[in-house]
């Protein structure tokens, strides 16, 4: 057997391949620094290429010191080596195809979807209280921290007025713990039959509430009509396994005031992203007018709120 270019990494920065060792086959990412970046939005500056770079420094940290801490109920790939060179990362990691996770998809039934918000109820109450040292300070590629050129080019007045304050409102949350920070279906694998799910591609995980990643995998799957209609049955699917989750790991935590929470939150963390998404790409498909009437909500009510 051949090593395999399974894909390219994000911008020219490596790919990832299959490669065959010991009678089995392993997933080698191996990043390398390229000397001309060629983003496909055209977003090429020296901030985006450091970020980067923080990006794998941050995943190379996951998998040592954090990912061990990841059960069957939110399952990963085993980090088996990883090295640190001048011209980038080589991480090696366990086959989730062969530990029994080879497929891949680009919809999703409602089983699968659950399959995936149990996954990251489970991800989301393992992490709950940790701080995320080495890790994203703040996790999500998207945090407006590290979106400064994306924000300067944003049309939306009122929603780029307002952006500081949708930080401050998720970054002051009470419960904590850690995102993983690109959730879309891309980054799920599941087994044959859809009922089990792995997570990969761990760049932007840190810290931050759990509802940010619910909000961006929702969008990431459903078109704006699904997501209006669907909303309280699978936010209720979620919190339903975090509260599960929680009483398994966490039976300290109050799960009731977890969920008044977050569940509070989710409008904001949607407009948290639909905030970067409107600076970044404003074509994109996913600006719809669910997110739209989200976001005017959300600015209204921060308005408001300043004003008494």
């Amino acid at each position: 057997m051949e090593e395999e270019v399974i894909q390219e990494l994000w911008s020219g920065y490596g790919k990832i391949l299959r490669v065959p060792r010991d009678g089995g086959t392993v997933i080698v990412k191996q990043v390398r620094f390229p000397s001309i970046a060629h983003h496909p939005r055209g977003w090429h500056s020296d901030r985006s290429h450091q970020r980067k770079v923080r990006s794998y420094e941050v995943e190379t940290a996951w998998y040592q010191d954090w990912s061990a801490r990841c059960d069957t109920q939110c399952r990963v790939p085993k980090l088996l080596a990883c090295e640190r060179h001048d011209a980038g990362f080589v991480i090696e990691l366990e086959d989730l195809d062969a530990a029994g996770f080879p497929v891949r998809l680009s919809s999703v039934t409602s089983d699968q979807f659950n399959a995936c918000l149990r996954w990251l109820a489970e991800f989301h109450a393992t992490y709950m209280g940790c701080e995320p040292e080495g890790l994203w300070p703040v996790g999500t590629y998207w945090h407006l921290e590290t979106r400064p050129d994306e924000l300067e080019v944003l049309e939306d007045q009122s929603l780029k007025a307002a952006a500081s304050k949708i930080d401050e409102r998720l970054r002051s949350a009470a419960y904590q713990g850690f995102v993983h920070g690109d959730a879309k279906l891309a980054n799920f694998c599941f087994s044959e039959d859809g009922c089990r799910v792995a997570a990969v591609d761990f760049q932007y995980v840190g810290g931050g509430c759990g509802i940010k990643d619910v909000a961006y995998f929702v969008g990431s799957c459903l078109d704006e009509r699904e997501c209006e209609a669907q909303e309280e049955a699978l936010l209720e699917t979620y919190f339903t396994s975090l509260r599960a989750a929680l009483a398994k790991r966490q039976p300290d935590i109050d799960a009731n005031a977890v969920i008044a929470e977050w569940r509070a939150l989710y409008p904001v963390a949607w407009t948290d992203f639909h905030r970067f998404l409107k600076g970044w790409s404003p074509g994109h498909w996913k600006i719809n007018s669910y997110s739209e009437r989200l976001a005017r909500g959300v600015v209204t009510q921060l308005s408001e709120s300043r004003e008494t």
